[in-house]
Protein backbone atom coordinates (compact mmCIF):
# COMPACT_ATOMS: atom_id res chain seq x y z
CA UNK A 1 0.00 0.00 0.00
CA UNK A 2 1.59 3.27 -1.13
CA UNK A 3 1.22 6.71 0.44
CA UNK A 4 -0.05 9.34 -2.05
CA UNK A 5 1.23 12.93 -1.83
CA UNK A 6 -0.64 15.02 0.70
CA UNK A 7 -3.15 17.45 -0.83
CA UNK A 8 -4.11 20.31 1.45
CA UNK A 9 -7.86 20.83 1.45
CA UNK A 10 -10.14 23.41 3.04
CA UNK A 11 -11.08 20.75 5.57
CA UNK A 12 -7.41 20.15 6.42
CA UNK A 13 -6.84 23.87 7.05
CA UNK A 14 -9.91 24.13 9.29
CA UNK A 15 -9.03 20.91 11.08
CA UNK A 16 -5.53 22.16 11.93
CA UNK A 17 -6.95 25.41 13.31
CA UNK A 18 -9.57 23.51 15.31
CA UNK A 19 -7.30 20.95 16.99
CA UNK A 20 -4.49 23.43 17.61
CA UNK A 21 -6.77 25.73 19.61
CA UNK A 22 -9.09 25.36 22.60
CA UNK A 23 -6.64 23.19 24.53
CA UNK A 24 -6.55 20.55 21.81
CA UNK A 25 -3.02 19.40 21.03
CA UNK A 26 0.40 20.66 21.99
CA UNK A 27 3.88 19.87 20.77
CA UNK A 28 4.98 16.48 22.03
CA UNK A 29 1.47 15.23 22.83
CA UNK A 30 0.85 11.53 22.42
CA UNK A 31 -2.37 10.83 20.55
CA UNK A 32 -4.13 7.49 20.00
CA UNK A 33 -6.41 7.41 16.94
CA UNK A 34 -9.26 4.88 17.08
CA UNK A 35 -8.97 3.26 13.64
CA UNK A 36 -11.75 0.97 12.45
CA UNK A 37 -10.63 1.07 8.81
CA UNK A 38 -13.79 2.88 7.69
CA UNK A 39 -13.75 6.12 5.71
CA UNK A 40 -14.16 8.42 8.69
CA UNK A 41 -11.42 6.94 10.88
CA UNK A 42 -9.00 6.64 7.93
CA UNK A 43 -9.57 10.32 7.15
CA UNK A 44 -9.05 11.23 10.81
CA UNK A 45 -5.75 9.34 10.91
CA UNK A 46 -4.68 10.97 7.62
CA UNK A 47 -5.39 14.45 9.00
CA UNK A 48 -3.41 13.84 12.17
CA UNK A 49 -0.56 12.14 10.29
CA UNK A 50 -0.12 14.49 7.32
CA UNK A 51 -2.03 17.75 7.91
CA UNK A 52 -0.52 18.52 11.31
CA UNK A 53 3.07 19.43 10.53
CA UNK A 54 3.03 21.56 13.69
CA UNK A 55 2.84 20.89 16.52
CA UNK A 56 4.87 17.68 16.36
CA UNK A 57 2.91 14.79 17.86
CA UNK A 58 3.61 11.21 18.89
CA UNK A 59 0.87 9.44 16.94
CA UNK A 60 -0.38 5.88 17.38
CA UNK A 61 -3.44 4.00 16.15
CA UNK A 62 -5.59 1.38 17.90
CA UNK A 63 -7.86 -1.15 16.21
CA UNK A 64 -10.38 -3.50 17.83
CA UNK A 65 -11.43 -6.59 15.88
CA UNK A 66 -14.79 -7.40 17.46
CA UNK A 67 -14.88 -10.80 15.72
CA UNK A 68 -18.60 -10.26 15.07
CA UNK A 69 -18.31 -10.60 11.25
CA UNK A 70 -16.63 -13.35 9.22
CA UNK A 71 -14.43 -10.82 7.38
CA UNK A 72 -13.40 -8.75 10.41
CA UNK A 73 -9.90 -10.29 10.38
CA UNK A 74 -9.46 -8.91 6.85
CA UNK A 75 -10.22 -5.44 8.18
CA UNK A 76 -7.55 -5.90 10.85
CA UNK A 77 -4.95 -6.96 8.26
CA UNK A 78 -5.86 -4.03 6.00
CA UNK A 79 -5.54 -1.57 8.90
CA UNK A 80 -2.13 -3.01 9.80
CA UNK A 81 -0.93 -2.54 6.20
CA UNK A 82 -2.21 1.04 6.14
CA UNK A 83 -0.38 1.90 9.36
CA UNK A 84 2.86 0.37 8.06
CA UNK A 85 2.58 2.44 4.88
CA UNK A 86 1.95 5.64 6.85
CA UNK A 87 4.54 4.94 9.52
CA UNK A 88 2.07 4.91 12.39
CA UNK A 89 2.54 2.43 15.28
CA UNK A 90 -0.54 0.22 15.59
CA UNK A 91 -2.04 -1.52 18.63
CA UNK A 92 -4.56 -4.26 17.85
CA UNK A 93 -6.72 -6.72 19.73
CA UNK A 94 -9.21 -9.40 18.64
CA UNK A 95 -12.01 -9.88 21.14
CA UNK A 96 -12.47 -13.43 22.35
CA UNK A 97 -15.20 -14.33 22.85
CA UNK A 98 -16.95 -12.02 20.43
CA UNK A 99 -19.40 -9.62 22.08
CA UNK A 100 -23.02 -10.82 21.84
CA UNK A 101 -24.39 -7.35 21.05
CA UNK A 102 -23.30 -3.90 19.90
CA UNK A 103 -23.64 -2.37 23.37
CA UNK A 104 -21.12 -4.84 24.80
CA UNK A 105 -18.87 -4.36 21.77
CA UNK A 106 -18.88 -0.62 22.31
CA UNK A 107 -18.05 -0.98 26.00
CA UNK A 108 -15.13 -3.33 25.33
CA UNK A 109 -13.88 -1.18 22.46
CA UNK A 110 -13.66 1.94 24.61
CA UNK A 111 -12.14 -0.07 27.44
CA UNK A 112 -9.36 -1.25 25.10
CA UNK A 113 -8.79 2.22 23.67
CA UNK A 114 -8.42 3.63 27.17
CA UNK A 115 -6.01 0.83 28.12
CA UNK A 116 -3.82 1.72 25.12
CA UNK A 117 -3.91 5.39 26.08
CA UNK A 118 -2.83 4.58 29.60
CA UNK A 119 -0.07 2.22 28.47
CA UNK A 120 1.34 4.94 26.20
CA UNK A 121 0.66 7.77 28.67
CA UNK A 122 -1.14 9.49 25.79
CA UNK A 123 -3.05 12.71 26.25
CA UNK A 124 -6.04 11.80 24.09
CA UNK A 125 -7.89 8.96 22.45
CA UNK A 126 -9.54 10.50 19.38
CA UNK A 127 -12.50 9.05 17.49
CA UNK A 128 -13.99 9.98 14.13
CA UNK A 129 -17.53 11.00 15.10
CA UNK A 130 -18.56 13.92 12.88
CA UNK A 131 -21.39 16.41 12.41
CA UNK A 132 -23.62 13.93 10.54
CA UNK A 133 -23.28 11.45 13.41
CA UNK A 134 -24.30 14.28 15.70
CA UNK A 135 -27.36 15.08 13.57
CA UNK A 136 -28.44 11.43 13.51
CA UNK A 137 -28.01 11.15 17.28
CA UNK A 138 -30.07 14.27 17.98
CA UNK A 139 -32.86 13.23 15.59
CA UNK A 140 -32.93 9.72 17.07
CA UNK A 141 -33.27 11.16 20.57
CA UNK A 142 -35.95 13.62 19.51
CA UNK A 143 -37.99 10.78 18.04
CA UNK A 144 -37.65 8.88 21.30
CA UNK A 145 -38.85 11.89 23.30
CA UNK A 146 -35.64 13.11 24.90
CA UNK A 147 -35.45 16.04 27.28
CA UNK A 148 -33.30 19.14 26.75
CA UNK A 149 -30.18 17.42 28.11
CA UNK A 150 -30.52 14.70 25.48
CA UNK A 151 -30.45 17.30 22.72
CA UNK A 152 -26.76 17.85 23.50
CA UNK A 153 -26.10 14.71 21.48
CA UNK A 154 -22.54 13.45 21.35
CA UNK A 155 -20.14 15.28 23.64
CA UNK A 156 -16.92 16.47 22.01
CA UNK A 157 -14.91 15.46 25.07
CA UNK A 158 -15.67 12.79 27.61
CA UNK A 159 -13.79 11.59 30.67
CA UNK A 160 -11.24 10.34 31.14
CA UNK A 161 -9.46 11.54 27.95
CA UNK A 162 -11.73 10.90 24.93
CA UNK A 163 -11.91 13.57 22.23
CA UNK A 164 -14.02 13.75 19.05
CA UNK A 165 -12.27 16.47 17.02
CA UNK A 166 -14.31 15.92 13.83
CA UNK A 167 -17.68 16.92 15.32
CA UNK A 168 -17.60 20.37 13.62
CA UNK A 169 -17.15 18.76 10.16
CA UNK A 170 -19.61 16.99 7.90
CA UNK A 171 -19.39 13.59 6.21
CA UNK A 172 -19.39 15.40 2.86
CA UNK A 173 -16.31 17.42 3.85
CA UNK A 174 -14.53 14.30 5.06
CA UNK A 175 -15.28 12.45 1.81
CA UNK A 176 -14.07 15.41 -0.25
CA UNK A 177 -10.75 15.37 1.63
CA UNK A 178 -10.47 11.60 1.19
CA UNK A 179 -11.13 11.87 -2.55
CA UNK A 180 -8.62 14.70 -3.01
CA UNK A 181 -5.96 12.60 -1.29
CA UNK A 182 -6.82 9.29 -2.95
CA UNK A 183 -7.66 7.55 0.31
CA UNK A 184 -9.07 4.03 0.40
CA UNK A 185 -10.99 2.39 3.23
CA UNK A 186 -12.96 -0.68 4.25
CA UNK A 187 -16.75 -0.70 4.00
CA UNK A 188 -18.62 -2.19 6.96
CA UNK A 189 -21.54 -4.25 5.53
CA UNK A 190 -23.54 -3.75 8.75
CA UNK A 191 -23.97 -0.09 7.71
CA UNK A 192 -26.50 -1.36 5.16
CA UNK A 193 -28.54 -3.28 7.73
CA UNK A 194 -32.00 -1.88 8.59
CA UNK A 195 -31.02 -0.73 12.08
CA UNK A 196 -32.61 2.47 13.39
CA UNK A 197 -29.50 4.62 12.96
CA UNK A 198 -28.90 3.28 9.43
CA UNK A 199 -32.52 4.03 8.47
CA UNK A 200 -32.13 7.61 9.69
CA UNK A 201 -28.83 7.98 7.83
CA UNK A 202 -29.79 6.41 4.51
CA UNK A 203 -33.51 7.16 4.20
CA UNK A 204 -35.03 9.61 6.69
CA UNK A 205 -32.47 12.43 6.69
CA UNK A 206 -31.95 12.40 2.90
CA UNK A 207 -35.73 12.58 2.39
CA UNK A 208 -36.07 15.39 4.96
CA UNK A 209 -33.30 17.38 3.28
CA UNK A 210 -34.79 16.77 -0.16
CA UNK A 211 -38.41 17.57 0.71
CA UNK A 212 -38.63 19.50 3.99
CA UNK A 213 -35.45 21.23 5.18
CA UNK A 214 -32.38 21.30 2.91
CA UNK A 215 -30.02 22.06 5.81
CA UNK A 216 -31.48 19.55 8.28
CA UNK A 217 -28.18 17.91 9.22
CA UNK A 218 -26.44 21.20 9.95
CA UNK A 219 -29.52 22.47 11.80
CA UNK A 220 -29.60 19.38 14.03
CA UNK A 221 -25.89 19.66 14.75
CA UNK A 222 -26.41 23.34 15.58
CA UNK A 223 -29.26 22.39 17.90
CA UNK A 224 -26.87 20.07 19.74
CA UNK A 225 -24.36 22.89 20.21
CA UNK A 226 -27.00 25.26 21.55
CA UNK A 227 -28.47 22.60 23.84
CA UNK A 228 -25.00 21.84 25.19
CA UNK A 229 -24.41 25.53 25.90
CA UNK A 230 -27.81 25.86 27.61
CA UNK A 231 -27.22 22.73 29.68
CA UNK A 232 -23.78 24.01 30.74
CA UNK A 233 -25.38 27.32 31.73
CA UNK A 234 -27.97 25.49 33.82
CA UNK A 235 -25.33 23.34 35.50
CA UNK A 236 -23.37 26.46 36.41
CA UNK A 237 -26.42 27.79 38.27
CA UNK A 238 -27.79 24.58 39.79
CA UNK A 239 -25.68 24.49 42.96
CA UNK A 240 -26.39 28.15 43.67
CA UNK A 241 -30.13 27.64 43.18
CA UNK A 242 -30.06 24.65 45.51
CA UNK A 243 -28.13 26.65 48.10
CA UNK A 244 -30.69 29.44 47.97
CA UNK A 245 -33.41 26.80 48.29
CA UNK A 246 -31.84 25.68 51.57
CA UNK A 247 -30.46 22.32 50.43
CA UNK A 248 -29.36 19.98 53.21
CA UNK A 249 -27.95 16.48 52.80
CA UNK A 250 -29.69 14.01 55.10
CA UNK A 251 -29.60 10.30 55.73
CA UNK A 252 -31.15 8.70 52.68
CA UNK A 253 -31.62 11.90 50.70
CA UNK A 254 -31.99 15.67 50.84
CA UNK A 255 -34.25 18.38 52.19
CA UNK A 256 -35.17 21.84 50.88
CA UNK A 257 -36.88 24.93 52.24
CA UNK A 258 -40.44 24.59 50.97
CA UNK A 259 -41.11 28.32 50.60
CA UNK A 260 -37.80 29.03 48.86
CA UNK A 261 -38.30 26.19 46.38
CA UNK A 262 -41.97 27.04 45.86
CA UNK A 263 -41.10 30.59 44.84
CA UNK A 264 -39.32 29.31 41.74
CA UNK A 265 -40.88 28.77 38.32
CA UNK A 266 -42.34 25.23 38.03
CA UNK A 267 -39.81 24.34 35.35
CA UNK A 268 -36.95 25.35 37.66
CA UNK A 269 -38.47 23.30 40.47
CA UNK A 270 -38.72 20.34 38.11
CA UNK A 271 -35.05 20.58 37.11
CA UNK A 272 -33.87 20.90 40.70
CA UNK A 273 -35.93 17.94 41.91
CA UNK A 274 -34.87 15.74 38.98
CA UNK A 275 -31.25 16.63 39.59
CA UNK A 276 -31.49 15.66 43.26
CA UNK A 277 -33.33 12.46 42.37
CA UNK A 278 -30.52 11.63 39.98
CA UNK A 279 -28.02 11.97 42.81
CA UNK A 280 -30.06 9.31 44.62
CA UNK A 281 -29.86 7.00 41.62
CA UNK A 282 -33.44 7.55 40.41
CA UNK A 283 -34.66 9.30 37.26
CA UNK A 284 -38.34 10.16 37.78
CA UNK A 285 -40.73 9.82 34.88
CA UNK A 286 -42.33 12.90 33.35
CA UNK A 287 -45.52 12.21 35.30
CA UNK A 288 -43.54 11.63 38.50
CA UNK A 289 -41.75 14.94 38.04
CA UNK A 290 -45.09 16.67 37.44
CA UNK A 291 -46.52 15.23 40.67
CA UNK A 292 -43.43 16.36 42.56
CA UNK A 293 -43.74 19.93 41.28
CA UNK A 294 -47.44 20.03 42.16
CA UNK A 295 -46.67 18.69 45.64
CA UNK A 296 -44.17 21.49 46.28
CA UNK A 297 -47.12 23.90 46.09
CA UNK A 298 -49.99 21.83 47.49
CA UNK A 299 -48.40 19.33 49.89
CA UNK A 300 -49.24 19.84 53.56
CA UNK A 301 -47.09 19.03 56.57
CA UNK A 302 -47.14 15.30 57.27
CA UNK A 303 -48.15 14.33 53.73
CA UNK A 304 -46.02 12.54 51.16
CA UNK A 305 -46.09 11.13 47.63
CA UNK A 306 -44.22 8.35 45.86
CA UNK A 307 -42.23 9.31 42.77
CA UNK A 308 -41.37 5.76 41.74
CA UNK A 309 -38.11 3.86 42.07
CA UNK A 310 -38.44 3.90 45.85
CA UNK A 311 -38.25 7.69 45.92
CA UNK A 312 -40.52 9.62 48.29
CA UNK A 313 -41.18 13.35 48.59
CA UNK A 314 -42.69 14.40 51.91
CA UNK A 315 -43.49 17.67 53.67
CA UNK A 316 -42.49 18.17 57.30
CA UNK A 317 -43.39 21.64 58.60
CA UNK A 318 -41.48 24.12 56.44
CA UNK A 319 -39.20 21.61 54.70
CA UNK A 320 -39.52 19.17 51.81
CA UNK A 321 -37.65 15.88 52.13
CA UNK A 322 -36.66 13.86 49.07
CA UNK A 323 -35.55 10.41 50.25
CA UNK A 324 -34.85 7.04 48.73
CA UNK A 325 -36.58 4.24 50.58
CA UNK A 326 -35.95 1.54 48.03
CA UNK A 327 -33.95 -1.36 49.37
CA UNK A 328 -30.92 -1.68 47.08
CA UNK A 329 -29.77 -5.09 45.90
CA UNK A 330 -27.53 -6.80 48.44
CA UNK A 331 -23.88 -5.79 48.30
CA UNK A 332 -21.55 -8.11 46.42
CA UNK A 333 -17.88 -7.92 47.30
CA UNK A 334 -15.02 -8.39 44.83
CA UNK A 335 -12.02 -10.34 46.12
CA UNK A 336 -8.41 -10.08 45.01
CA UNK A 337 -6.89 -13.25 46.44
CA UNK A 338 -3.28 -12.92 45.26
CA UNK A 339 -0.86 -10.62 43.40
CA UNK A 340 -1.71 -11.60 39.83
CA UNK A 341 -3.99 -10.38 37.04
CA UNK A 342 -7.75 -10.64 37.11
CA UNK A 343 -11.13 -8.95 36.93
CA UNK A 344 -14.36 -9.00 38.88
CA UNK A 345 -17.38 -6.89 39.77
CA UNK A 346 -18.65 -5.46 43.02
CA UNK A 347 -22.04 -4.04 43.99
CA UNK A 348 -22.13 -1.41 46.71
CA UNK A 349 -25.37 0.22 47.81
CA UNK A 350 -26.94 -0.68 44.47
CA UNK A 351 -24.06 0.84 42.46
CA UNK A 352 -22.04 -1.53 40.29
CA UNK A 353 -18.25 -1.31 39.94
CA UNK A 354 -15.87 -3.00 37.52
CA UNK A 355 -12.72 -4.14 39.29
CA UNK A 356 -9.54 -5.07 37.44
CA UNK A 357 -6.00 -5.72 38.65
CA UNK A 358 -2.62 -6.51 37.12
CA UNK A 359 1.01 -6.72 38.17
CA UNK A 360 3.10 -3.67 37.38
CA UNK A 361 2.81 -0.07 38.49
CA UNK A 362 1.71 2.56 35.99
CA UNK A 363 2.08 6.29 36.50
CA UNK A 364 -1.20 7.70 37.77
CA UNK A 365 -2.20 10.97 36.16
CA UNK A 366 -3.34 13.83 38.39
CA UNK A 367 -7.02 13.49 39.06
CA UNK A 368 -7.08 9.81 38.05
CA UNK A 369 -9.69 8.65 40.53
CA UNK A 370 -10.07 5.11 39.23
CA UNK A 371 -6.62 3.56 39.54
CA UNK A 372 -3.96 3.10 42.18
CA UNK A 373 -0.81 0.99 42.60
CA UNK A 374 0.28 -0.86 45.75
CA UNK A 375 3.55 -2.48 46.85
CA UNK A 376 2.89 -6.22 46.82
CA UNK A 377 5.20 -6.96 49.74
CA UNK A 378 3.10 -4.77 52.05
CA UNK A 379 -0.31 -6.14 51.07
CA UNK A 380 -2.26 -8.56 53.26
CA UNK A 381 -4.34 -10.73 50.95
CA UNK A 382 -7.11 -11.24 50.20
CA UNK A 383 -8.03 -7.68 49.31
CA UNK A 384 -11.71 -6.80 49.18
CA UNK A 385 -13.72 -4.16 47.31
CA UNK A 386 -16.77 -3.45 49.48
CA UNK A 387 -18.90 -0.70 50.95
CA UNK A 388 -17.69 1.43 53.85
CA UNK A 389 -18.54 0.36 57.38
CA UNK A 390 -18.94 2.35 60.62
CA UNK A 391 -15.56 2.47 62.29
CA UNK A 392 -13.56 2.22 59.05
CA UNK A 393 -10.33 4.19 59.28
CA UNK A 394 -7.64 5.09 56.77
CA UNK A 395 -3.98 5.63 57.67
CA UNK A 396 -2.44 8.91 56.48
CA UNK A 397 1.09 10.27 56.78
CA UNK A 398 0.21 12.05 60.02
CA UNK A 399 -1.94 9.32 61.59
CA UNK A 400 -5.26 7.63 60.96
CA UNK A 401 -8.69 9.15 60.36
CA UNK A 402 -12.23 7.82 60.35
CA UNK A 403 -13.77 7.53 56.90
CA UNK A 404 -16.85 9.30 58.22
CA UNK A 405 -14.72 12.40 58.81
CA UNK A 406 -12.96 11.94 55.46
CA UNK A 407 -16.35 11.90 53.71
CA UNK A 408 -17.39 15.03 55.56
CA UNK A 409 -14.20 16.86 54.51
CA UNK A 410 -14.55 15.62 50.92
CA UNK A 411 -18.19 16.82 50.89
CA UNK A 412 -19.58 13.36 50.11
CA UNK A 413 -23.29 13.72 51.01
CA UNK A 414 -24.54 11.31 53.71
CA UNK A 415 -27.12 9.96 51.28
CA UNK A 416 -24.41 8.90 48.84
CA UNK A 417 -21.85 7.36 51.19
CA UNK A 418 -23.43 3.91 51.18
CA UNK A 419 -22.67 3.75 47.43
CA UNK A 420 -18.95 4.50 47.80
CA UNK A 421 -16.55 1.62 47.05
CA UNK A 422 -13.72 0.89 49.50
CA UNK A 423 -10.60 -1.26 49.01
CA UNK A 424 -9.62 -3.02 52.25
CA UNK A 425 -7.03 -5.66 53.11
CA UNK A 426 -7.46 -8.95 54.99
CA UNK A 427 -7.31 -7.15 58.34
CA UNK A 428 -10.05 -4.72 57.32
CA UNK A 429 -7.64 -1.80 56.94
CA UNK A 430 -8.84 0.68 54.29
CA UNK A 431 -6.25 1.15 51.56
CA UNK A 432 -8.16 3.26 49.06
CA UNK A 433 -11.46 5.01 48.42
CA UNK A 434 -11.44 5.87 44.68
CA UNK A 435 -12.02 9.52 44.05
CA UNK A 436 -11.81 10.33 47.77
CA UNK A 437 -8.58 9.22 49.49
CA UNK A 438 -5.57 6.88 49.23
CA UNK A 439 -3.96 5.36 52.32
CA UNK A 440 -0.30 5.99 53.08
CA UNK A 441 0.15 2.20 53.21
CA UNK A 442 1.84 0.12 50.49
CA UNK A 443 2.99 2.97 48.30
CA UNK A 444 5.36 1.48 45.69
CA UNK A 445 8.65 2.87 44.44
CA UNK A 446 10.14 2.24 41.03
CA UNK A 447 12.04 -0.79 42.37
CA UNK A 448 9.08 -2.56 43.98
CA UNK A 449 6.84 -5.21 42.52
CA UNK A 450 3.47 -3.49 42.43
CA UNK A 451 -0.16 -4.40 41.91
CA UNK A 452 -2.23 -1.88 39.95
CA UNK A 453 -5.96 -1.90 40.68
CA UNK A 454 -8.79 -0.23 38.75
CA UNK A 455 -12.19 0.39 40.39
CA UNK A 456 -14.60 2.03 37.95
CA UNK A 457 -18.28 2.88 38.37
CA UNK A 458 -20.05 0.72 35.79
CA UNK A 459 -23.04 2.99 35.18
CA UNK A 460 -22.97 5.40 32.16
CA UNK A 461 -21.17 8.85 32.67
Amino acid sequence: MSTPPFVETELARRFVAHVSGRGGVRAGDRIVVALSGGADSVTLLHLFRFALAEPALELSAAHVDHAMRPDSAEDARWVAELCRAWGVPLHQVRLDPAPPAEAEARHRRYEYLESVRRALAARWVVTAHHADDQAETVLFRILRGTGVAGLRGIRERRPPRLWRPLLPFTREELRAHAAANGLAWREDPTNRSPFARNVLRSRVLPEVEASVAPGARRALAGLARRAAADEAAWRSLEDELLRVAGLRAEEGGFSLDAAALGSRHPAVRARLLRGLAGRLGVVPSESGTGRAVEFTSAGTSGSSISLGGGLTLRRELDRLHLVSGAAPPPDEEATISEPSAGASEARVGGARFRVRWALGAEAVEPGDAHRSAFRCADLRFPLTVRGWRPGDRVRLEYGSKKLKKVFLEARVPPGERHRVAVLADAAGTVLWVPGVIRSADARPTTHDQALTIWIIHAQPD
